[in-house]
């Protein structure tokens, strides 16, 4: 029998390419994506219900509330979510593989390049609920964690991905302001997935950063992206994070992903390269089977 992999999170941006990915890069595995409309990861009951039924051999664990701002509005939600809810899964699977997906925002922005070994110092409640989760799963030798920052690509519902939020402002007819002095390193999604499914493959726990391997401003990515967004010319503003009214946001959350690297068979790519190449090709921007130059 195949080993059975289950996808939580698979109707968000970084579980659909996941699941869907999984012919191309995980083949052998019999993949089981589940939505939160499939099942809630905060009825315990439920989700042990489907863990005897499935029986997995590795779990993927994507879902997550993620959005700082509602996080903030509602804390006692985001510690249900993502902590409580992966907290019972670590239990659940605490004799398999278990790959959780965490944030740069776990660190406060103030240097960047963050290495694994760096001190987490999260400056909003999203970043705290994230570096508990990991402190919780990464109490089993046998887990994983995989701290993320700004995804690229394209969701089911068209409102996961910090470029579909970009294009849905400008063909709403609103300004989009980018901060000139707030860095991130985006990578695609279909990247990610693909280095988690290598991961998982070749069986190494431990915490590891995923991230491309451009630093760029919010500013700069808006500006890569025009030539692809024909709705985004004329939209774009820059501005200054010193003027943001709203939760607490790090400055630089860029992320040295040596460690990661040297267990992929293929370069992570930088942003705009990405994108420069999928033109080159002829391919889809953001499509399942990212074409990376070999490692």
């Amino acid at each position: 029998m195949a080993p059975r992999a289950i996808v939580t999170g698979a109707a968000g941006l970084i579980g659909q390419y996941v699941v869907k990915s999984a012919s191309r890069w995980a083949p052998d595995r019999q993949v089981h994506g589940l939505t939160r409309a499939e099942l809630d990861l905060t009825d315990f009951v439920s989700v042990e219900r489907t863990w005897q039924f499935i029986k997995p051999d590795i779990v993927v664990h994507c879902a997550a509330l993620s959005r700082t701002k509602d996080c903030e509005q509602d804390p006692q939600l985001a510690h249900r979510v993502n902590v409580e809810a992966t907290a019972h899964l670590t239990r659940l699977c605490k004799d398999i593989a278990f790959i959780f997906l965490s944030s740069g925002e776990v660190f406060d922005g103030t240097r960047g390049w963050y290495r694994e070994e760096d001190a987490p110092n999260p400056i909003n409640f999203y970043g705290k609920t994230k570096l508990e989760a990991e402190q919780l799963v990464l109490q089993n030798p046998r887990h994983t964690v995989v701290r993320i920052v700004l995804t690229a690509g394209t969701s089911q519902n068209g409102d996961r991905s910090f470029v579909e939020d970009m294009c849905r402002a400008a063909q709403g007819g609103k300004p989009v302001t980018l901060y000139g002095d707030e860095f991130r390193c985006p990578l695609p999604a279909g990247a990610i997935a693909r280095a988690i499914w290598e991961l998982t493959g070749k069986g190494l726990p431990g915490l590891y950063h995923l991230g491309g391997r451009e630093r760029l401003s919010r500013w700069e990515i808006g500006q890569a992206l025009l030539p692809w967004y024909p709705e985004l010319q004329g939209r774009l503003a820059e501005g200054s994070a010193r003027s943001h009214t709203g939760g607490s946001r790090p400055a630089d959350l860029s992320l040295n992903c040596e460690k990661i690297q040297t267990h992929l068979s293929f370069r992570i790519p930088g942003f705009r390269s990405w994108l420069k190449d999928r033109v080159h090709r002829g391919v889809d921007l953001w499509d399942y089977e990212p074409v990376c130059r070999e490692a």
